[in-house]
């Protein structure tokens, strides 16, 4: 199974500079993702924005939004635009579009977007960006950078039932939330049936998201993070979250042989602090 992980993109206080040695970090370290996450209403950086100055200071990593708020960008061929963009900046090949619909009523609201309408534009969106993609009309094959090789990639978030059918019909594969192990093995069966059904040849690729959090301050850095992030969901949840982080090298060993036995291509491990000596930390727990 592939370990990846996340940008500190959406890490209060994390400054530009921050964002590109821990790419390079992470490049220089063997990890085969570096992904994003996305928010309106927070303090973060906005993911392509992220992932582009990652791309210029990379030549490997796979650089992956975990995932776009597809809805809240309005225009299905400006995000495959910006996409292939990304694509064409990295090299070609690196870029993978995770998408999902989101669930923050805050960022829908800012966005002048109404929630009940976010299924049916992803819905319509995804044969949209397949069709951009792969230039498939007059008008789509215009729309540029056109992709070098095999170009992005698709996957798509979320637990409901559509989310699997969506990533079946029009996916490379799926993305389980940070929801642990167990429930990322009942999305991956899920996801099986419905590419079965779709009759996909090949395999869809199984990915997963955990929070990390190591070194002295690791504790009060989840707990600092990811109580004000996850906020909304109410203390309760937002401190089981805080507390789920990988706080030791046993804990991270332990999640990744967790989630390769749920079936997992790869695990993406998000950080809780953006100082680039996170990135060392998790590669020696995680045997890289």
């Amino acid at each position: 199974m592939d370990v990846g992980i996340g940008l500190p993109n959406a890490v209060p206080g994390t400054a530009g500079k921050k964002l590109t040695e821990w790419a390079r970090a992470a490049e220089d370290a063997g990890f085969s993702t570096l992904g994003t996450i996305d928010r309106i209403v927070y303090g973060n950086y906005e993911p392509l924005i992220a992932l582009s100055a990652a791309a210029a200071v990379t030549e490997r990593i796979r650089l992956a939004t975990t995932v776009m708020l597809g809805p809240l960008r309005g225009n299905a061929t400006l995000v495959a635009k910006q996409i292939l963009s990304l694509d064409a900046l990295a090299g070609g090949g690196r870029a993978v579009l995770g998408i999902a619909v989101g669930g923050r009523e805050d960022d829908y609201e800012a966005s002048g977007i109404s929630m009940s309408e976010r299924g049916a534009w992803l819905d319509a969106a995804l044969p949209e960006i397949r069709r951009v993609w792969a230039g498939d009309g007059e008008q789509p094959a215009k729309v540029g950078p056109r992709p070098e090789g095999a170009g992005p990639s698709l996957i798509l978030g979320g637990t409901a039932a559509a989310s699997y059918r969506r990533a079946a019909q029009f996916g490379d594969g799926w993305i389980a939330p940070g929801g642990g192990s167990d429930e990322a093995q009942k999305g991956i069966q899920q996801l099986e049936a419905e590419w079965e059904k779709a009759g996909r040849d090949g395999k869809p690729r199984k990915m997963a998201l955990a929070y990390y959090s190591l070194g002295p301050d690791g504790k009060a850095n989840a707990d600092g993070y990811l109580r004000d992030y996850y906020a909304w969901l109410g203390d309760e949840i937002a401190g089981m979250i805080a507390d789920s982080a990988a706080k030791d090298a046993e804990t991270v060993k332990a999640y990744i042989s967790a989630f390769e036995e749920a079936g997992c291509d790869e695990l993406i491990l998000f950080p809780s602090a953006s100082d680039p000596e996170q990135v060392a930390l998790l590669a020696e727990a995680a045997g890289l």
